[in-house]
């Protein structure tokens, strides 16, 4: 039996459908299973913890080849199907992804590289992957399955033309690597849109040196609400501080006055926000 045809008995066993409004659309596509364990790089040594497993798809191919996997599945149905089909052999965790203790659960294995692998619901996508960069864990990498216009913006380096104010985030913390389109046909129901297998290996030090991260990551967000105007009046509307006084920041710094969000460096919006 394939994966497309084990997917419908299993849909069928537990009479249930894709919740729309959880983001569901079950993987049928074991080609793209398969690069995405590739891609991870599982071994024993590692403890596995996947967001959203659904109905267990990608699961199935996790737990032969990691440590010890554990599955964050907010829908209890998904949850009960889960913990049938592989009883013992995963640790189910029934419980929004954003409110739970990702701290607690590194103190708990220590022993273990901790990975992420996951095909995320795709409306809390960015909320996701901020929460896993934010909480200061120990996290290797994560390898992940988002709709493609934002991971295009998740792995584009700072100054591209697809970059954006998670750009930045995401490249202080991690660097991005595409792995492989997916087409909307390897799911049931398709979805709209088409999707993109991405790879973020968290860096062992930061990128640049930042004085005080809150205020620096709160003026890339300013500059990009406004991402047509220019940084000084993005910067001056947001009213973080005085038009002269953005102008002067940029003067001290050989930055053109009429220069646009996405054409600074890290280092340049370090200086800046250090200088604010």
């Amino acid at each position: 039996m394939d994966l497309y045809e084990e997917t419908i008995q299993i849909l069928k066993q537990y009479k249930i459908t894709a919740n729309k409004n959880l983001g569901q659309n079950f993987l049928v596509d074991e080609k793209i299973i398969g690069e995405i364990i590739k891609a991870a790089n599982i071994s024993k040594k590692d403890l596995i913890i996947e967001i959203g497993p659904g109905i267990g798809s990608l699961t199935k191919s996790i737990i032969p080849n990691a440590g010890k996997t554990i599955c964050i599945e907010l829908d209890k149905k998904m949850a009960n199907i889960i913990s049938n089909r592989f009883k013992n052999e995963i640790e189910i965790i029934n419980e929004d992804i954003l409110k739970v203790d990702l701290k607690k659960i590194a103190e708990q294995n220590k022993d273990k590289n901790i990975k992420v692998v996951a095909n995320l619901p795709y409306y809390i996508t960015t909320p996701i992957i901020m929460k896993l960069l934010e909480s200061n864990l120990e996290l290797e990498s994560i390898t992940v399955m988002v709709q493609k216009e934002v991971a295009e913006r998740l792995i584009a380096k700072p100054g591209d033309s697809l970059s954006g104010a998670i750009t930045y985030t995401v490249y202080y913390y991690a660097i991005g690597t595409k792995i492989t389109d997916v087409p909307n046909n390897s799911f049931i129901p398709k979805p709209e849109v088409t999707s993109q297998v991405i790879k973020l290996t968290l860096r062992k030090e930061p990128i640049t040196y930042i004085e005080n991260k809150e205020k620096f990551f709160e003026i890339i967000k300013l500059a990009f609400m406004q991402r047509r105007k220019t940084l000084v009046n993005s910067l001056a509307n947001s009213k973080i501080s005085t038009k002269q006084k953005i102008e002067q920041i940029l003067d001290e710094l050989n930055i053109g006055k009429n220069i646009r969000a996405e054409n600074l460096t890290m280092e340049q919006f370090a200086e800046i926000a250090k200088r604010i």
